[in-house]
C-alpha cells in the first residue's frame, strides 16, 4: 500500500504550538500516514527580510518534533530554485520518492488565493488537498472542488508573527513553543 504524506508547507519563523496541534491533528484524525514539515527558503507571497536564516528554522522544527514517528522535516526546498512554488516541489518529490502519495495540507487563508499558485488548476487536478480553519476566513469556491477536504482542526489564533514581536519585546514566550526551540531563539539571539 501506497504511504499517504502530508506536507505542511510554510516559513515556520519561528514554529510554534498552532504548527504542531496541526501537524498532530492531520497525522491522527486523517488518513495520513505522515506529515512532513517542508520549512520554505522563500515564500513568493513574503518579503525576504522578515524570514530567519533557514537552517536555523529547520534546526527549530527538528527540535520542536524530536521523538515524533510520524512528524519529519524537509529541506527539498532549499535544493530548488527560489523563490519556491509549490508545483516545483510536488514535482520534484514525486520524482524522488515515487512510492508515496503526497498531499496538500493548507490553511483555509490560502485556499482563498489558492487560483493565484502558480499552475494551480494541475495541483487541483493532481493532488488532493487538506484544509484547516482559520479564525475569519471560509474557503472561498474551492471548498466544495472534489479535491478539498475541510477538517474541524483545533483552531489557534498564535502566529510566528506575534512570537517575533514577544522576542523582541522581551516578553516570555513559553508555552507557545517548545522549550528546546526558546533556548535554541535564546543561545542564538535569534529575533531581537
Amino acid at each position: 500500500m501506497q504511504k499517504i504524506i502530508g506536507l505542511f508547507f510554510g516559513s515556520f519563523n519561528p514554529v510554534h504550538v498552532g504548527h504542531l496541534i496541526i501537524a498532530n491533528y492531520m497525522v491522527n484524525y486523517t488518513d495520513l500516514d505522515e506529515v512532513w514539515f517542508v520549512v520554505s527558503p522563500q515564500n513568493p507571497f513574503k518579503e525576504k527580510k522578515s524570514l530567519g536564516n533557514m537552517y536555523d528554522r529547520l534546526e527549530m522544527v527538528n527540535l520542536a518534533i524530536e521523538g515524533e514517528d510520524k512528524l519529519r522535516v524537509s529541506d527539498i526546498e532549499f535544493g530548488l530554485p527560489k523563490p519556491s512554488y509549490t508545483i516545483d516541489t510536488l514535482i520534484h518529490l514525486k520524482e524522488r520518492f515515487p512510492k508515496y502519495s503526497f498531499v496538500l495540507i493548507m490553511g483555509e487563508d490560502n485556499l482563498m488565493n489558492f487560483h493565484k499558485w502558480k499552475n494551480s488548476e494541475v495541483i487541483l487536478r493532481d493532488y488532493r488537498i487538506i484544509v484547516y480553519p482559520r479564525p475569519g476566513y471560509k474557503g472561498g469556491k474551492l471548498v466544495k472542488h472534489p479535491s478539498v477536504t475541510l477538517t474541524d482542526t483545533p483552531n489557534m489564533e498564535l502566529s510566528s508573527t506575534f512570537l517575533r514581536k514577544a522576542i523582541r519585546e522581551k516578553k516570555n514566550i513559553r508555552y507557545f513553543t517548545p522549550d528546546k526551540v526558546i533556548d535554541f531563539i535564546d543561545k542564538k539571539g535569534l529575533y531581537l
